[in-house]
């Protein structure tokens, strides 16, 4: 194993945070690590806010019916794309886990709320002032983990296949 490959197997998602704050250079960070994911034609179609302000931690979680924790976050982040874009999906799906991962090599947990299709999408767009030629992928609740449930995963055979697939 090797650096990389151990810190993308140590992440979890975490769900209860420390008070602690995530510093800035740590942010500037992550963020510079999303802002190199892959993207088509090289249109790079994000935009990545930060959300620290308790208020609006709170407000975010009130509207994602998933992401309540967010709340009791350090901060979030949130990832739009621009619509216009053809993959601006994938791209901000690939920049989503460089955050992550970013993140978890400061040893800062996280967990990946949805954004697109999601009825509150627009609402946060409009809540966070961003242009409306942008949508919502993701919200990425983040800081230091105050507990981490490990769920177990599915074994490797059970998921891969070399070739063609010979299951049932």
């Amino acid at each position: 194993m090797n650096v990389g490959t151990t810190i993308i197997k140590c992440r979890h998602s975490v769900r209860e945070f420390k008070p602690d704050p995530v510093e800035d250079r740590i942010i500037r960070d992550a963020i510079d690590c999303a802002r190199l994911a892959p993207t088509a034609n090289n249109l790079q179609p994000w935009l990545f806010g930060v959300i620290r302000d308790r208020g609006l931690l709170s407000e975010i979680a009130g509207r994602a019916d998933h992401g309540k924790f967010i709340a009791g976050a350090a901060l979030c982040f949130a990832v739009f794309g621009e619509k216009k874009a053809k993959y601006y999906l994938e791209d901000c799906c690939a920049a989503t886990e460089n955050l992550i991962i970013a993140l978890q090599a400061y040893g800062v947990g996280s967990c990946w709320v949805a954004g697109e299709k999601k009825d509150y999408a627009e609402d946060i767009r409009k809540l966070l002032h961003v242009p409306g030629q942008y949508t919502l992928v993701s919200l990425l609740a983040a800081g230091y983990p105050a507990d981490i449930t490990i769920q177990k995963k599915k074994e490797q055979d059970e998921v891969s296949f070399i070739d063609r697939y010979r299951g049932e």
